[in-house]
């Protein structure tokens, strides 16, 4: 008579509750760093800009978020401190090309570079440059950063004018131009105006610096 075969005891498995795709842990290494770039990946598709939104595109449940982010507010803000980031290395890799000591030729350097970064990355652009994702007065650090760019830029044309090389005395209204030029230049591209003038979109750059070159021109002593 064949031995009797025992069976194992089955093991229960407590249950619990599955979990739902909006309930799914979080995966991602870095989610701050991933809901920043959500962000800006619905702010450059023109699409209405949340947390919920960016947790949505991200992966992760809707409440995750609010561990980094507590409002719409918070996320945008960060997404316009990681923008002005990006913004000053792509200034102070021009500045440290343009190796010339002479203060308008740097300046041309910047303004170039200004105008190339808005052109390349206009959703970051328009997140920095409008009050229209965010209160603009909420980051502290993106208002520390834009002011030192402002002063970076005077500071080259003081300079010029302190070594007589400007031709006016009127320095705050040459910063002023300046200013306007360059930053006006990359709005009308961001709005789209330059085909309108008969600017084709392969020479927008090239018609940049050519303002650029003008602007310097005029203020620069014969």
């Amino acid at each position: 008579m064949p031995a009797r075969q025992t069976s194992k005891p089955r093991i229960s498995k407590p249950r619990g509750r599955r979990q739902t795709p909006e309930a799914r842990p979080y995966h991602h290494g870095d989610l701050r760093r991933v809901l920043i770039d959500a962000a800006l990946q619905l702010a450059a598709e023109g699409t209405e800009v949340s947390v919920r939104e960016a947790a949505r595109r991200a992966a992760v449940s809707p409440g995750a978020p609010f561990r980094h982010f507590p409002n719409r507010d918070a996320l945008m803000a960060a997404v316009a401190e990681e923008a002005q980031r990006r913004f000053r290395i792509e200034i102070e890799a021009a500045l440290a090309e343009a190796t010339s000591a002479d203060p308008l030729v740097r300046f041309r350097a910047f303004g170039i570079a200004y105008v190339r970064w808005a052109m390349h990355n206009p959703a970051h652009f328009e997140i920095i440059s409008t009050g229209r994702y965010f209160a603009y007065g909420s980051s502290a650090e993106l208002i520390r950063d834009n002011a030192e760019l402002v002063a970076l830029s005077e500071r080259m044309l003081a300079e010029a004018a302190s070594e007589g090389l400007l031709h006016s005395s009127d320095l705050k209204r040459i910063l002023i131009a300046g200013r306007a030029l360059i930053y006006g230049f990359s709005r009308m591209n961001l709005d789209g105006h330059f085909p309108r003038w008969g600017v084709a979109e392969g020479e927008i750059e090239r018609m940049a610096e050519g303002v650029i070159d003008l602007f310097i021109a005029g203020i620069a002593k014969r």
